[in-house]
């Protein structure tokens, strides 16, 4: 199925540098969120053209109202049609973008396909995962990264890992490591900024007592995100601070959620957690809290983290991903699993006096600044697709 396309609302370009993002969905998750600001923030000279393998999801309608092109092909996830295949061969084949950037393993695979026959000779893929463990993920999933990585020294000319961990995950599976190039998520920081009428306001909603202290863990529910370990930690956490409170948000993250009630239940936390599900104003969530929490077993680059750090709430993270070096020295990591060890973590961050949490939020908010800007990030995506085109202009 196609979108209808609302009238162009971005500039007509006066270079000859167009993109066509392919995305195996655009849902709430951080990839599909990444290239909602990557696309938002791109030089308005360059032509931009989304294309989803399965439906619009909630991002689609918000790139439509940038006045990006956005079209659905409508396949059945994890059923790729030859027919819908085709009309993505015939899609690209139309448009003649200078680059091709796919995101995710599906939309690598037949993305790339795509682009090859239909011409396109500057393809980037996008790699967002860290954590290839067939315990936490899908077999089907796992056989088209396998399959990726036997394509990948012919098919993409570079492939953007949002962080070191997922390159070095990928190149140990088999990945060509000379296509590969480090690129992190950036982060919108005029949305993303303490906000202390939102804090105010986000705990009167809750039923906060006065000075109650506030945890949050942000995502969907998901086995790599580890709602079962925040439960875990949650009661430990409890034992040395019955005071405590936690927010958390996601789709599927409420109490309609029978597994996630069960072990909230078994660990004693349920009147502790207050369960939002999915919700669109995060930032105004992460303003409210005192510290996130990111008790992860699978992540390249998490969001949330660098959403926290920009609102000056300090973070609690499990060694995952590029998790650790986002945080740095400015907030708590442990190992992968060690829900007593982030309990803990997050015990000593509750405990800092005033002025020192106050410091800690101040060098959040400029380490976010200087290394994650959105603008710088979206400059160096730009940069690589300028590369990719001028090298196959290039006479052999």
């Amino acid at each position: 199925m196609s979108s209808q396309q609302p009238p162009p609302l971005r500039p007509a370009p006066d270079t000859a540098l167009s993109i066509a993002f392919v995305i195996t969905g655009l849902g709430t998750g951080g990839a599909e969120m990444m290239l909602e600001k990557l696309v938002s923030n791109l030089s308005p000279s360059i032509e931009v053209h989304v294309i989803s393998l399965t439906g619009l999801g909630a991002i689609g309608p918000r790139l439509q109202a940038l006045g990006v092109q956005v079209e659905a092909l409508g396949m059945r996830p994890g059923l790729p049609s030859p027919r819908l295949f085709a009309r993505l061969v015939r899609r690209l084949t139309s448009l003649r973008p200078n680059v091709v950037h796919t995101w995710m393993y599906h939309a690598d695979l037949l993305g790339g396909l795509a682009a090859r026959l239909a011409g396109v000779r500057a393809l980037m893929w996008g790699l967002r995962h860290s954590n290839l463990d067939p315990a936490a993920n899908k077999a089907s999933t796992l056989r088209v990264v396998r399959l990726c990585a036997r394509l990948s020294a012919w098919l993409p000319q570079r492939i953007a890992c949002a962080a070191q961990r997922a390159r070095e995950a990928h190149i140990a599976i088999g990945y060509a490591t000379d296509r590969m190039v480090v690129i992190p998520n950036g982060f919108d920081l005029t949305r993303f900024v303490p906000d202390s009428c939102a804090r105010a306001d986000v705990r009167t909603q809750l039923g906060l007592p006065d000075g109650a202290p506030l945890i949050g863990m942000v995502g969907r529910f998901d086995p790599q995100k580890n709602h079962r370990g925040f439960a875990t930690a949650m009661q430990h956490l409890l034992k040395c601070r019955p005071d405590v409170h936690a927010l958390l948000a996601g789709d599927g993250v409420d109490s309609s959620n029978q597994d996630l009630m069960r072990w909230l239940r078994d660990a004693g936390a349920v009147d502790a957690c207050h369960l939002l599900g999915r919700r669109d104003d995060v930032p105004r969530l992460m303003s409210a809290l005192d510290v996130l929490v990111l008790p992860s077993i699978g992540e390249a680059f998490p969001n949330v983290v660098g959403e926290a750090m920009s609102c000056g709430v300090p973070c609690a993270v499990t060694d995952v991903g590029d998790a650790a070096d986002i945080v740095g020295a400015l907030g708590r990591v442990v190992g992968s699993g060690d829900m007593a060890g982030l309990a803990a973590a997050v015990a000593e961050l509750l405990a800092l006096p005033a002025p020192a949490r106050q410091n800690l939020s101040s060098q959040a908010q400029q380490t976010i600044r200087q290394r994650f800007d959105i603008a710088v990030v979206a400059r160096r995506y730009e940069d690589e697709y300028r590369s990719m085109v001028a090298a196959t202009r290039r006479p052999d």
